[in-house]
């Protein structure tokens, strides 16, 4: 038996795959080459990214394949649909590489508490091409081992890169990561021997699912088979009632690896589960009620917990699954517009949800910042750019204007369910979608919020503090440069504390007595970035479905 190889189509896997190999060569020859293994990654990413728009070009219904059988069945196949989720996971994980930076830069340098940075990065660029390589799978063994690929090196992550504050719990999220991972591996591998065993492949073939579907004996292991998938899927992608790794890794992880986790690692998620649903298109759809049973107890959990937390990064946490349930929502319908409804969501999704993540980042290593509603009061009034992102960012979560790429992106995936009939689950998706408001308005009326802080603030200070400083501590005044409405200044320590400190830029605040500290031009960057193409897409929302 031979193979068609065709490696030109597996380059956004191989990329940084491929970086990940020369940064432990590299490692070998240089040790201790800090920068040069971050900007290999970058590179491999970048590349990675590069590499997927052949396949974005394609005509609808093409697909480029590798590892090609006699049979013309392919191992890897690579659709619009799979570049376009190629290109988000490796686009979220460059932002997520940016968060890093300056921590995995200076990782293991008479440190203990973190590993090395070679370690770190290798790590990350691995998950990282296990994700890109799960929306191309084509067979059984490929999805298992990209889905493992993209999960176990995370666990790596959670545990080993603990110089961030909330480490001490690090290593519990891991485990829950790791027991989660095992539970998923062993479920997919059983539903993947009953796939075997009822259509007489290993290739997620249609028409072998169909065939098998008409006889009754494989029509029943095939059930069996697509069940144990789902529920192997369901791990990954935080689904009820595989979900409750979930909260405990977000909050123990380290604020990036949480968002490569909450971005990125849902591409693989909802790949996967996307691969299984094309896989079962020639059936009679019988597996596909679990699905809508697992959207509907997910969304409306995660919303009704969310609505509860007062930690951002639990209710980021809880929000990602009630947004699982959305995601699967449009797959409960068998359809090539309900998995293109599935993939648009998740971009506008992974999007949003990256945007929070960097705003949270960004307040949480402010002097005396943390990760609290309570930290985010008035932000709208002190930091009104970021708070006017971050905003966006929930209103696109929620699914209201002005962000009406969010609200367009529910009417997608609403729209295969009210074809199929299924009123049951467009009643519980509308009830969700007031939950869904009533938690990010909550979120939105802190930052809108008036302070006490904000009474009696008199002094004018000038500017001048590097956007790369980190934080120090002095007695002298200081401030951003001109034009940052995003800075922190300090007052002399003999002024009173609580004392407000008037920039020459409006919403330029501090107290006395904390640290000098301006918002890293990296953060303000991907703040940019992100909530441009949010409104990129409420401007014409259409393209991306």
């Amino acid at each position: 038996m031979t193979l068609d190889l065709n490696f030109a189509a597996l380059w956004p896997v191989l990329a940084p795959a491929f970086a990940a190999l020369a940064v432990l060569v590299l490692d070998v020859i240089i040790p201790r080459a800090h920068a040069a293994y971050l900007w290999l990654a970058a590179a491999g990413l970048v590349g990675g990214a590069v590499m997927t728009i052949p396949s974005i070009t394609q005509a609808s219904g093409d697909s480029t394949g590798a590892f090609c059988l006699p049979s013309g069945h392919c191992l890897y196949a690579a659709s619009s649909l799979t570049g376009g989720l190629q290109l988000l996971a490796l686009g979220s994980a460059l932002v997520v590489l940016v968060l890093t930076w300056s921590d995995w830069a200076s990782a293991g340098r008479g440190d203990r508490t973190s590993a090395p940075s070679v370690v770190l990065v290798a790590l990350f660029l691995a998950a990282t091409a296990g994700v890109a390589a799960v929306p191309a799978a084509r067979d059984l063994g490929t999805l298992l081992v990209a889905l493992e690929l993209a999960t176990l090196p995370v666990v790596g992550l959670v545990a080993l890169e603990r110089r961030a504050s909330r480490h001490p719990g690090a290593v519990a999220g891991a485990v829950s990561l790791l027991t989660t991972s095992l539970v998923s591996f062993a479920l997919l591998a059983l539903g993947a021997a009953l796939w075997v065993a009822a259509t007489g492949s290993a290739l997620l073939d249609p028409v072998a699912a169909a065939a098998a579907a008409a006889v009754p004996e494989q029509a029943a292991l095939l059930l069996l088979a697509a069940v144990f998938v789902l529920a192997g899927l369901g791990f990954k992608l935080s689904a009820v009632p595989f979900h409750a790794w979930t909260p405990l890794t977000y909050a123990t992880a380290p604020l990036p690896v949480t968002t490569f986790l909450a971005g990125t690692s849902k591409v693989a998620a909802l790949g996967g589960m996307i691969v299984l649903v094309q896989a079962l298109a020639g059936t009679s759809g019988f597996a596909l009620v679990a699905v809508a049973v697992l959207a509907a107890l997910t969304m409306t959990l995660g919303n009704a917990m969310a609505l509860r937390q007062d930690n951002l990064v639990n209710l980021l946490a809880w929000s990602a699954i009630a947004q699982a349930g959305w995601l699967m929502l449009p797959l409960a319908s068998l359809s090539s517009r309900a998995v293109h409804a599935a993939g648009g969501y998740l971009a506008v999704y992974v999007v949003a949800t990256v945007l929070a993540f960097v705003v949270v980042i960004a307040v949480a290593r402010r002097p005396g910042g943390g990760v609290t509603l309570a930290d985010h009061t008035a932000l709208a009034r002190r930091q009104p750019l970021t708070a006017a992102a971050l905003g966006l960012a929930l209103l696109t979560l929620a699914g209201l204007p002005p962000a009406i790429i969010g609200l367009v992106a529910k009417v997608v995936v609403l729209r295969p369910v009210a074809a199929d009939g299924t009123w049951w689950l467009l009643i519980v998706a509308t009830l969700n979608i007031a939950l869904g408001i009533a938690v990010y308005v909550r979120w939105l009326s802190a930052l809108m919020a008036r302070s006490g802080d904000d009474e009696g603030w008199e002094r004018v200070v000038p500017a001048a503090v590097s956007a790369d400083s980190e934080p120090t501590m002095s007695g002298d005044a200081a401030s951003a440069p001109a034009g940052d409405a995003d800075a922190t200044t300090v007052l002399p320590t003999t002024e009173p504390t609580g004392a407000r400190v008037t920039t020459a830029e409006p919403g330029a605040t501090a107290v006395a007595g904390q640290s000098a500290y301006a918002m890293p031009w990296t953060h303000r960057v991907l703040i940019a970035v992100l909530a441009l193409l949010l409104l990129a897409g409420s401007i014409a929302p259409v393209g991306i479905f």
